[in-house]
């Protein structure tokens, strides 16, 4: 009976994993989709609503219009790329909204699925103007119709899923033996899963984020001196295969090489 449970898991996640299959834009990368569109959205407009009840808004009218201006513009021309490669029907679950919120320590900001966006006042410094807000913009535009915050979900949900399976292989197994597997699977699950991953979507992000830039009219050349003064403030970081974003200087080699797909587009508009 054991055994029958252990092959009836193994063959669920197998399952899952074929069955819940999706293509990148631009990448053409295949990639694990578990989660129901309509479910990630309310999950992510649940988040959205959380951080936003437990944040301050910025009250600067300038800054505010700025954002939701240029937003406004990274948002049609995001929706514009949709239709041209033929998945407009994606926009049905996009409800679009910009909101700056008042932080000047987080260098940060977050597009959730569905098209919920938030800038932190920590950023603007390096963005400078609105062109290095639309670096921004379409950067966090490019994670969302990318799908990647639901392929990192379904991937935990897998991890998850494999942990149940190693408990139930070690569960007549010394206390010991099944510290090590955990310790070893979880490193294994951190190193060889999540981070690469991880790395390859911001990859994926920046080439999209210069096409709905450049869409949106704004010259994607400019990204190279966004992520160089973003460089700046890195002076501390960890090696490339321990951290969740590329390092630096492979991220602006990157931009460059992708840069004359990007100025395709830009040079249309």
């Amino acid at each position: 009976m054991r055994y029958f449970g252990l092959f009836a898991l193994f063959m669920a996640v197998n399952a899952l994993a074929l069955c819940g299959c999706a293509t990148v834009p631009v990448s053409q990368r295949r990639q694990l989709s578990l989660i129901p569109s309509q479910q990630l959205t309310s999950l992510s407009n649940q988040s959205y609503d959380k951080i936003i009840s437990e944040s301050t808004l910025s009250k600067d009218p300038q800054k505010v219009e700025m954002v939701e201006r240029v937003g406004r513009g990274i948002a049609a021309a995001t929706e514009d790329f949709l239709k041209n490669i033929g998945r407009e029907e994606e926009l049905a679950n996009y409800e679009w909204e910009f909101v700056l919120i008042e932080d000047n320590e987080q260098a940060n900001a977050f597009c959730m699925p569905g098209g919920k966006v938030a800038v932190y006042t920590g950023i603007l410094p390096f963005t400078k103007d609105e062109t290095g807000l639309a670096v921004v913009l379409a950067h966090e535009a490019a994670h969302a119709i990318a799908n990647h915050g639901g392929e990192r979900l379904s991937q935990l949900l897998l991890i998850q899923l494999g942990q149940i399976t190693l408990a139930l292989a070690l569960r007549e197994k010394p206390e010991e033996t099944q510290r090590l597997a955990y310790i070893a699977y979880g490193v294994t699950s951190t190193v060889g899963v999540i981070l690469p991953y991880s790395r390859t979507h911001e990859r994926e992000a920046d080439r999209i984020g210069l096409i709905i830039m450049a869409k949106a009219g704004y010259d994607p050349r400019e990204a190279i001196a966004f992520w160089e003064r973003m460089k700046e403030q890195e002076k501390i970081r960890p090696p490339e295969f321990l951290s969740t974003h590329p390092v630096p200087e492979s991220r602006i080699e990157d931009i460059k090489r992708n840069i004359p797909e990007a100025m395709r587009y830009y040079k249309k508009n």
